[in-house]
């Protein structure tokens, strides 16, 4: 082979690489299919311990595994938390959500393949499903809520016992602003971004506090209101075909629409809707009162019929969803 052959056919490899290495997923284990042994794990997650190269950012989050007799407190699809059958796999995660007091947070982190190019788009999604339908008497994790996404961070934050519980930051790159309550099957949580710095690790979990949080309860409950998400088959890439897309959670055109005055006195008031937007009411124990298509710009709504408390706005138009949190006063 001549030097001009030679040069070619390295070219050639090195662009074939590039190409493979621009389109791979860059979360590694990212079904938390490879793991230590098939135990039942309740503690701090190590990258050496768990699920392999994820590691607990925040209190405890969960390993869950078929490999487990049938409802272990981590088996699959019966656990202490939830009944639900693995997206991708055999296993999948689990992190708390919501926590009224004290309020908390879980985090799962893990490091990327590579790090992240400063200035370059990036691709992410993940599958999440709520916390739900447990063989206990009474469920531990009732709620359904918003704010699950994707944190990217250039240091590792590994929480350690007697930690102090992480404070959320309000911000997330990739999250649903919408409440997630399908509990059958998987939701899809995607989006988009520009890397501002050299990211090298990925956190999930709800980045935002009880405050920003919205929540819809799937029971009457007594106990303390909790919520969870599982999660699975999570992806970050260069490119749009690198990972599953969703239109539904990526709704930033929704952003100014708000609610004012909140808390609401007799007339719920929503300002900043397109036209068409189809908009659902809740109460606060997840029980629809009222439903049908809205005014665009300014839209009222009576509410002197309903008693006061809390109370969850959900708007949909084109596809995208938004849910927001409101408190009805005397």
């Amino acid at each position: 082979m001549n030097r001009l052959a030679k040069l070619l056919l390295m070219a050639v490899l090195a662009l074939h690489a590039s190409l493979v290495s621009f389109g791979q997923n860059l979360v590694p284990n990212h079904s938390f299919e490879e793991y230590d042994t098939c135990r039942v794990f309740n503690d701090v997650y190590y990258p050496d311990n768990g699920p392999i190269g994820w590691f607990s950012a925040g209190w405890t989050p969960d390993h869950f595994l078929s490999c487990l007799p049938y409802g272990s407190f981590n088996g699959v699809p019966l656990n202490a938390w939830s009944f639900q059958y693995p997206q991708d796999g055999e296993c999948y995660a689990g992190v708390m959500t919501y926590r009224e007091f004290p309020e908390g947070r879980e985090y799962f982190m893990t490091q990327l393949i590579e790090p992240l190019v400063v200035g370059e788009e990036y691709y992410a999604s993940f599958y999440a499903s709520p916390e739900w339908g447990s063989a206990a008497p009474s469920p531990g994790h009732y709620l359904a809520t918003s704010g699950i996404g994707m944190i990217f961070t250039t240091q590792p934050h590994q929480w350690e016992l007697n930690d102090p519980i992480p404070e959320p930051l309000n911000y997330a790159h990739v999250y649903s602003q919408a409440i997630i309550t399908d509990t059958v099957g998987w939701t899809l949580v995607s989006g988009s971004f520009v890397a501002d710095s050299a990211y090298q690790y990925v956190m999930l979990g709800n980045a935002f506090d009880n405050a920003n949080t919205d929540t819809l309860h799937f029971a009457d409950q007594q106990s303390v209101p909790v919520g969870g998400m599982l999660i699975d088959n999570i992806c970050v890439s260069h490119t749009p075909g690198g990972c599953p897309l969703a239109q539904s959670v990526s709704d930033h055109w929704m952003g100014a629409v708000v609610i004012s005055p909140n808390p609401v006195e007799g007339e719920l008031v929503v300002r900043g809707l397109d036209q068409d937007t189809q908009a659902t009411i809740y109460a606060a124990t997840g029980h629809q009162i009222w439903n049908g298509i809205v005014t665009a710009g300014l839209w009222r709504q009576n509410m002197m019929d309903h008693p006061p408390g809390m109370y969850y706005l959900r708007i949909g138009n084109k596809g995208l969803w938004r849910s927001l949190k409101f408190v009805l006063i005397d």
